[in-house]
């Protein structure tokens, strides 16, 4: 009769679904076993439950301390002199609950000293001008507002313009509007999505994501950029694992074929090792000056094939090999004709001779130009070492192109 009596007292307060609906998965039964938890049991005073005890808690709490009138009024069971007496005595007053509170607070102040970290300011974010070098690099991202110029799918919102709900709307219209309100939410995710991934990996500033890409070997450079495409399906610090891993496992693979060279050579120890490799690097040399001595032997006797096996060596080792060998008496390029190019109507006279000498596209001055003058502006004076920073050509053409804006007063010297 108490187990009826507990079922229905059950079903009845609390309305469970597994008895409502007679809901059984694997082993669980529609029948079970329960229990009726009450809160009409004192914890600090005989004359209050626990119920009372949180009423009172969410009562000081809504109407402020020392409002015991309308603490009563909120709890109704109580008086004011008792609300007060009550909350005075055991959650003021007690001395079990300073202690605990007081060990609390120094455990906390204990947790933060070991754990707090200096301050340090931040530094002033970056601030690209619009359409500059740099913030082509950092694909638009304007630190200072946390966003990007051009959003992606930017111009998602034109679908959403014209669209008007009213009461006129038949029901296939007005769902047809939710529908495409619906579509531009899904847009908006995949905008954030995107957003999550730069944010996540690091991909703000590219030349910077270059430069750590470079401190791996060729073939993971490879690797690299084979699977950069997979990076938005892991996370950043599986991925750079990853990664990681397949560097490991090329450095590996390497020593292993050094060591089977080794074996192979019948060198059992390091010290010989060293001499080994000493003599492999002295035989190479040599081989290579051999090879090279015969191409040359073979090309002496006709001048446009040693020109152009002399252009090959440059380009594999520097100009600086082989300096008496490059005809000294060498044809500059011809002027470059601007003749309908774009952008030439924006040049004066000058900077049309700049850019035929220079041999540079007047688009492409246009930009450097701009780039120049907009970093002078900002620093208040330009070093040639910030230009060569700021657009990367070749240095001469760099530094006519500095020396022509100082000269015309476009730029000054820092």
């Amino acid at each position: 009769m108490f187990s009826r009596q507990k079922r229905v007292t059950q079903c009845s307060s609390f309305v469970l679904q597994c008895f409502t609906r007679g809901f059984e998965y694997k082993k669980h039964q529609s029948d079970h076993t329960y229990e009726i938890m009450t809160s009409d049991f004192p914890v600090l005073d005989p004359n209050w439950t626990a119920q009372e005890e949180m009423a009172l808690l969410e009562a000081v709490m809504d109407c402020g301390f020392g409002n015991w009138q309308d603490v009563a009024n909120q709890m109704c069971t109580k008086s004011k002199e008792e609300c007060e007496k009550h909350y005075m005595k055991h959650f003021i007053n007690n001395p079990l609950f300073a202690s605990t509170l007081l060990n609390l607070k120094q455990a906390e102040e204990a947790q933060h000293n070991e754990t707090a970290i200096p301050f340090h300011p931040a530094d002033d974010p970056p601030r690209p001008t619009f359409d500059s070098l740099l913030s082509r690099d950092m694909a638009g991202y304007m630190p200072a507002r946390a966003d990007f110029v051009e959003e992606f799918d930017n111009y998602a919102e034109w679908d959403l313009r014209d669209i008007d709900f009213v009461e006129d709307d038949s029901d296939i219209l007005h769902a047809l509007k939710i529908a495409v309100v619906d579509i531009y939410h899904s847009r908006l995710k995949e905008r954030q999505r995107r957003k999550k991934i730069i944010r996540d990996h690091g991909l703000i500033n590219l030349r910077k994501f270059q430069i750590l890409e470079r401190r791996y070997p060729k073939e993971v450079q490879d690797l690299y950029e084979t699977m950069r495409r997979f990076a938005r399906i892991l996370g950043p610090v599986e991925h750079d694992k990853f990664i990681e891993s397949h560097a490991l496992e090329f450095e590996l693979r390497r020593e292993i074929k050094r060591l089977q060279e080794y074996r192979a050579a019948g060198i059992t120890n390091f010290c010989s090792a060293r001499t080994y490799d000493h003599l492999k690097k002295t035989r190479d040399e040599e081989r290579l000056k051999r090879t090279m001595l015969s191409e040359v032997l073979q090309y002496i006797q006709d001048s446009s094939a040693c020109q152009q096996w002399l252009s090959r060596q440059a380009d594999m080792y520097g100009l600086s090999m082989f300096p008496s060998l490059v005809p000294a008496g060498r044809r500059s390029a011809p002027p470059l004709n601007l003749t309908g190019l774009p952008g030439t109507e924006k040049l004066n006279e000058k900077e049309k001779e700049l850019c035929q000498m220079v041999r540079l596209v007047p688009g492409a001055y246009l930009e450097y130009k701009a780039a120049l003058v907009n970093e002078c502006n900002k620093q208040g004076g330009l070093r040639l070492a910030q230009a060569r920073a700021l657009i990367k050509i070749d240095v001469n053409k760099t530094r006519k192109i500095y020396d022509f804006l100082i000269r015309e007063g476009y730029i000054t010297k820092a």
